[in-house]
């Protein structure tokens, strides 16, 4: 056909076709990059107990890690909370999981197994503990729990950690002063309506959904937690140096709080991984965290309040190389 063209003619021809392929192939390597292949496989992500800030997050971000990293399979394991994710992390059990830095700290110093192989992903946000009481209570304050019964979370969960440190900082022996139960944020509220714990502890963003319902069909009240406490946590020494002052807003639970702001302590959760995971899958998966703040944050308030500023923080834990390789990319 070609050869029926005048010679300028096919000059022009060939032109355009070499044209034509060059935009073609500048658009196949903008949609299908060479050697930036999405990472494959299947992680395990320890989350924690039903109706908790862990586990509606991890389900959030399984949901957008299938969209953005589809050849990803993100299996979600329920677990009693920060203790057990650390721990399932460090001996191999789960890849990927979330947890409070005393907690972290805690396994540390413990040097329990696998220890030295935790690495950190990113600095997502912070857990305020909750000590809800029914309205009418006379406590008042943590030392008002002597004597009666108590709700301090799973052996391995982080909120019985930090209540057994609050506790002890408000001069009460938790295994002594207080009937505690192991109950878990599932049973909590359910047990304080039909009276059969006087109060409970919770560690969780904020808001967290089963205090949430159990404040609008209950009238409860949340005890403060500041003043000499927080000194007496710090003096305590080890992971108690993550716990810091805060204020839990007015408007985190509306009915319970009516109006006022309550003091609290707060500390800062991390997205944590091993050593050995694969550096190209951590620097996605931290991208994914990041980006899909807003996202999830409008299903869970708490992921709100990832920023992308404080992310490289995860103090105790060095941050893995992947992650670094993320934040180094994204640096101003």
């Amino acid at each position: 056909m070609l050869e029926a063209l005048p010679r300028i003619g096919r000059r022009r021809a060939l032109l355009g076709s070499a044209a034509a392929c060059a935009v073609v192939g500048l658009l196949l390597w903008w949609l299908l990059p060479i050697g930036e292949a999405s990472p494959s496989g299947t992680v395990t992500f320890s989350t924690g107990t039903p109706s908790g800030v862990y586990e509606k997050y991890g389900t959030l971000l399984r949901q957008t890690i299938a969209r953005d990293m589809p050849q990803l399979d993100v299996r979600l394991q329920n677990s009693d909370g920060s203790q057990e994710n650390v721990r399932r992390v460090a001996t191999g059990k789960a890849d990927f999981t979330i947890a409070a830095a005393d907690a972290v700290e805690t396994y540390r110093l413990q040097k329990g197994p696998g220890a030295g192989r935790l690495r950190g992903c990113a600095r997502l946000y912070d857990d305020y503990v909750h000590l809800v009481v029914p309205r009418s209570s006379a406590v008042r304050s943590v030392a008002d729990l002597k004597g009666l019964t108590v709700a301090v979370g799973p052996s391995g969960s982080g909120v019985r950690l930090i209540a057994e440190h609050v506790l002890k900082a408000a001069g009460l022996d938790p295994h002594k002063d207080i009937t505690s139960l192991s109950d878990g944020i599932g049973t909590m509220p359910g047990l304080l309506r039909q009276h059969r714990i006087d109060a409970f502890f919770w560690s969780g963003g904020l808001p967290t959904g089963a205090i949430t319902d159990l404040s609008q069909h209950f009238p409860v009240r949340l005890v403060p937690i500041g003043g000499d406490l927080v000194a007496n946590l710090h003096a305590q020494g080890g992971a108690s140096r993550y716990y810091r002052a805060a204020v839990m807003p007015a408007d985190a639970y509306p009915e319970a709080q009516q109006g006022v702001s309550v003091q609290t302590v707060a500390v800062a959760n991390l997205l944590v991984t091993r050593q050995d995971m694969n550096p190209d899958l951590t620097d996605e998966l931290t991208r994914v965290v990041i980006d899909s703040r807003d996202r999830i944050g409008a299903q869970v308030h708490a992921a709100q309040l990832v920023d992308l500023r404080t992310a490289i923080y995860t103090d105790p834990l060095e941050l893995h190389e992947g992650a670094r390789r993320y934040y180094r990319s994204v640096k101003p």
